[in-house]
């Protein structure tokens, strides 16, 4: 029969080292990438340095790859947006480090403000654009890689054929 005293018999599971698995070098599962994000987020010193802004163009720099993943870096001046677009057939973790950004999907829109994910599966649409006054930074981790970026018409239903590697 189980009671609130099983845990005390149980112990603790970080004192039994041989129970738990070792961390993995790359991530494999969604909270993997979700965690790798995060990390990547809290640590500026990897990627602060690396920012640029261009008024022209959407910035961006891959800041990583792994076994079948891609980590870019992207900026947003005030303005900029990606139109919108699905990743074919990649699937992905948008993670705001600094700024605001806009997200609309056909179900709404959302507003990101620094610390926020957005998890999505191949075939998900949305246009992010910085609606703000001030820049913005984002992180994109893609799996597999971004090998496309198909762009839709404004009611985020119809597809363009315009493959892109750039991401959002």
């Amino acid at each position: 029969m189980n009671s609130d005293n099983d845990l005390q018999i149980a112990g603790d599971l970080l004192e039994v080292p041989h129970l738990l698995q070792p961390p993995r070098e790359h991530p494999v599962t969604v909270a993997e990438f979700a965690g790798l994000a995060r990390a990547v987020a809290a640590d500026r010193d990897r990627w602060a340095h690396l920012v640029r802004y261009d008024a022209t163009t959407r910035w961006y720099h891959r800041l990583r790859t792994g076994p079948g993943y891609e980590v870019w870096l992207l900026s947003w001046v005030p303005g900029q947006g990606s139109g919108p677009h699905d990743h074919g057939r990649s699937s992905g973790i948008l993670t705001v480090l600094e700024g605001t950004l806009t997200e609309r999907t056909d179900r709404g829109t959302r507003t990101l403000t620094a610390g926020a994910q957005r998890v999505f599966a191949p075939g998900y649409v949305h246009d992010v654009v910085n609606d703000a006054l001030e820049p913005a930074v984002s992180l994109h981790i893609y799996y597999p890689g971004l090998t496309e970026m198909p762009m839709h018409t404004a009611p985020l239903c119809e597809s363009r054929t315009e493959p892109s590697t750039a991401g959002v």
